[in-house]
C-alpha cells in the first residue's frame, strides 16, 4: 500500500484532502500529519511516504524549506498553494506538480494518478536543485525538460528556439543539441513569456537574443544565429520588429 503524506498548516485542509483521496478508492494510506516546516520534515522522516502533498506558505517557512532539508527525496511531491504566481512559475520551470487552493476533486485525482504512474521512475535530484534556484528572484531561471530517457536542466540562454511537432516540442540549443519533450509549444510559450521568447509563427517560438536577421526572400523568414530559418507570420510582424528595436 502506498503512503500519501499531507503537510499543511490548516488541519481542516489536511483532513479534507485526506477524505477526498480516500473517496477515490486507490490502494493508498493517507497521513494528514505535519502543520509546519519542522513537523513536516519530521513526518517525512517518520513515515517514508511515496507521495507528499506540501503546502507552500507555512508559519515557520515554506514547503521549499522542507524539500531543501530532506536529503533523500524518494517520493513524488505535489505542492499546494494559493495563487502565488512567482512560486507557481518556479514549480513549472522545474517540471514539478502543484494544485491550487481550494483543491478541486478532479484535479486532485489526476495529480494522484500522475504521481502513482511515475513512482517507479528514478527520482532526479536535479529537478529539486533547479527548483531551489528558480525560487530565488535574482538567480537565472533553469528549465527542466523531461524526456523518456533523461531529465535535462537547461538555462534559458542556452535555448535558441523551440518548434512544435503536434503534441511534442523540440528544443534547439547551443552546440547543436536537440531535446524532444512531450508537451505542447503553447505550454512553453506561456511559461517563457517575459523571458525574451516570441512565438513568431504557429509552430515556432524563438529566443530574440539569437535572431541574426530577417530575410525578405521566400515570403519572409527569421534567420537565427545557428543558421536555421523560421517563417514569420504576418500577424506577428509588427511585434517582432518592435522587439528587435528594443534589443
Amino acid at each position: 500500500m502506498k503512503k500519501v503524506l499531507i503537510i499543511d498548516d490548516e488541519n481542516r485542509t489536511r483532513e479534507l484532502i485526506a477524505r477526498m483521496i480516500d473517496s477515490f478508492g486507490f490502494d493508498i494510506q493517507t497521513i494528514p500529519e505535519g502543520e509546519n516546516v519542522q513537523s513536516g520534515i519530521a513526518a517525512i522522516e517518520k513515515h517514508d511516504p511515496d507521495i507528499v502533498f506540501l503546502d507552500i506558505q507555512m508559519p515557520d517557512g515554506t514547503g521549499f524549506d522542507v524539500i531543501r532539508s530532506i536529503e533523500e527525496k524518494n517520493f513524488e511531491v505535489i505542492f499546494i498553494t494559493a495563487h502565488e504566481e512567482f512560486a507557481i512559475k518556479a514549480i513549472k520551470f522545474s517540471a514539478l506538480d502543484y494544485l491550487l487552493k481550494p483543491v478541486d476533486t478532479s484535479e486532485l485525482k489526476a495529480a494522484i494518478e500522475k504521481a502513482l504512474a511515475t513512482l517507479e521512475d528514478r527520482k532526479e535530484h536535479s529537478q529539486f536543485d533547479a527548483l531551489q534556484k528558480n525560487i530565488q528572484p535574482n538567480e537565472k531561471r533553469r528549465l527542466v525538460l523531461k524526456t523518456q530517457e533523461s531529465v535535462h536542466v537547461v538555462e534559458l540562454d542556452q535555448i535558441i528556439r523551440c518548434e512544435a511537432d503536434r503534441n511534442y516540442t523540440s528544443f534547439f540549443l547551443l552546440e547543436n543539441k536537440k531535446i524532444l519533450v512531450s508537451k505542447t509549444l503553447k505550454e512553453y510559450e506561456t511559461l517563457l513569456a517575459g523571458h525574451n521568447f516570441l512565438r513568431v509563427q504557429q509552430s515556432h517560438l524563438v529566443n530574440i537574443d539569437y535572431v541574426d536577421r530577417y530575410d525578405k526572400k521566400n515570403g519572409g523568414a527569421v534567420v537565427m544565429k545557428d543558421g536555421s530559418e523560421v517563417p514569420l507570420s504576418p500577424a506577428k510582424r509588427d511585434i517582432f520588429f518592435k522587439r528587435l528595436e528594443n534589443l
